[in-house]
């Protein structure tokens, strides 16, 4: 019979290593496809791509499976970056590697897979897809395998089992439909028991460190990086109140919450201050802190600028739910209203440091309900 084919991202790093030797365990035909999607050296003239390039290949060797490369800087440069770049400019802070899933890894890396004659294409993302297909596709592959798309009307998105891995709130712009023909092996799986099945293959990636940084452009002095693109300019700081405290070195390189850095000195009167970021006038060009705990920075709820739902959408105008407004945050109880393609969301407890251009992110139980970009805090 013949086999189903997966065309999988390898990403150079030990998740996507695994998922692919998962999905050869599986009985599929998996070929390895590499995403080149940043062209630039780092600050020491070295391309990173290359070196991860050299290591997917490398796994794909081991794994007696083809390894080919595709270059997508130019859709990451037009539909990410760009982005990226004018919402610092307007004073919010992004996640780029939000829509890098949504445009590059499930858009122009799937219309490209399946171009190439994929029946699927799988990622090392940690997370898993409802499984609503029961039986064998007549192949010899169970299609009920962890992490396999049902009919796309029935998909949800899952967190994965590992909590701390967990990557449904960068997959929160990714539409339903992209979702359909996607597998996450390594969903199901504790980063621990990955590494454990890099080492049973022997796998070359199988001690590598987890990557960080920004999606595709990797770990980077970010001021440094950042002043390439957007000049920075300087200007005033200020507390709540109007009091000149001293001058910022680009308001761009700040965010809401923020304590270190500020370089402001000592303030007459406040010898013990705790200070941090709560606003960014644009307009102005000024740093707005203040001095405390952090009260001024807490909001009762936000708004969103559009809103994707993955799934089936909640019938209920008004529902309860949990959100998560920066990755790393625990869930927080809210209460949300659906209006047209936005919602608005209240919390059940303030929450501190809402920051505009970032994501708050639904979620019932296991299921990503989707999420949309943060507009404005509500203070009441």
């Amino acid at each position: 019979m013949t086999k189903k084919t997966v065309i999988i991202g390898m990403s150079g790093g030990v998740d996507s290593s695994v998922a692919a030797a998962l999905l050869i365990e599986q009985g599929y035909e998996v070929i390895g496809l590499f995403m080149h999607n940043w062209e630039e050296e780092d600050a020491d003239g070295v391309c990173s791509a290359e070196s991860d390039f050299a290591d997917a290949k490398a796994v794909c060797g081991a794994l007696k499976i083809p390894c080919y490369s595709v270059n997508f800087a130019k859709e990451y440069m037009a539909n990410v970056f760009k982005h990226f770049l004018s919402e610092y400019k307007a004073g919010r802070t992004p996640n780029p590697d939000v829509l890098c899933n949504r445009e590059v890894k499930f858009k122009a890396f799937a219309d490209y897979a399946r171009r190439m004659g994929a029946d699927f294409i799988a990622t090392g993302h940690y997370c898993r897809l409802n499984n609503s297909i029961d039986k064998d596709n007549g192949d010899g592959v169970d299609t009920n395998k962890e992490g396999c798309a049902a009919a796309e009307e029935n998909i949800q998105l899952l967190k994965s089992k590992d909590s701390e891995k967990d990557q449904t709130y960068f997959l929160n712009q990714v539409a339903t439909r992209q979702l359909s023909g996607v597998l996450f092996p390594v969903g199901g799986l504790s980063k621990g028991e990955v590494r454990a099945i890099a080492q049973k293959y022997n796998l070359p990636t199988a001690a590598k460190k987890d990557s960080t940084g920004i999606c595709f452009i990797g770990e980077r002095k970010f001021r440094e990086f950042l002043s390439k693109y957007l000049p920075a300019q300087k200007g005033e700081i200020r507390d709540i109140n109007g009091r000149l405290l001293g001058q910022h070195n680009g308001i761009m390189y700040y965010t809401l919450g923020q304590r270190r850095g500020l370089d402001i000195g000592g303030v007459k009167g406040e010898i013990n201050a705790r200070w941090y970021v709560v606003d960014k006038c644009v307009a102005t060009n000024t740093l707005v802190l203040s001095c405390g705990e952090g009260e001024d920075l807490l909001s009762s709820g936000l708004t969103t600028d559009g809103f994707n739902w993955i799934g089936n959408i909640p019938k209920n105008e008004k529902f309860e739910c949990f959100a998560k407004f920066r990755y790393r945050q625990d869930e927080q109880a809210v209460v949300v209203t659906k209006d047209s393609s936005s919602v608005r969301i209240d919390f059940k407890t303030p929450q501190r440091a809402i920051t505009p251009g970032q994501y708050a992110v639904l979620y019932q139980g296991d299921r990503c309900l989707g999420g949309g970009v943060i507009k404005n805090n509500c203070k009441n």
